[in-house]
């Protein structure tokens, strides 16, 4: 089933810009079918292999690196592990990233119970005080950036 850039937008929720972009970029893993008319016509591997690559810009892959990926995927068997390696790279960061967001919301957290605290108690509102420092925070809780 072929669909034109219209669906395969709607469908992956990128705009058809962003799909000529990926065109143009060498991102996507063999050249875009086109019609009579020269409109591109895209497949089921197509819409596979954008969602792929939505995923790994959404996670914060360079687009250097995800061309790369490509360049690896179309030249096809032989260089798996270059490709196995490139994604563990990737991997490695998100999970790092993933750490990071989890110290900047258990901060976060502190912080909304604090208020929580200082404003759900009568009087309370006085009682608060200047706001906690992030020297306030345990340090299990304590994060690059202050809150």
């Amino acid at each position: 089933m072929s669909m034109t850039i219209a669906e395969v937008a709607k469908r992956t929720g990128l705009t058809a810009h962003t799909l000529r972009y990926y065109e143009r970029e060498g991102l996507l893993l063999h050249e875009v079918g086109r019609s009579a008319t020269g409109h591109r016509l895209y497949g089921e591997q197509d819409i596979s292999w954008i969602t792929l690559i939505t995923r790994l810009r959404a996670t914060g892959m360079p687009i250097r690196e995800i061309r790369r990926y490509a360049e690896l995927a179309r030249a096809g068997a032989g260089n798996e592990q270059e490709r196995l390696d490139l994604l563990r790279t990737h991997r490695r960061r998100v999970v790092e990233q993933l750490a990071m967001l989890q110290e900047h919301l258990a901060a976060l957290d502190y912080k909304i119970e604090f208020y929580t605290e200082c404003c759900g108690s009568p009087g309370a509102a006085s009682s608060c005080g200047p706001d906690r420092s992030s020297s306030d925070l345990p340090s299990d809780r304590l994060t690059s950036s202050a809150l």
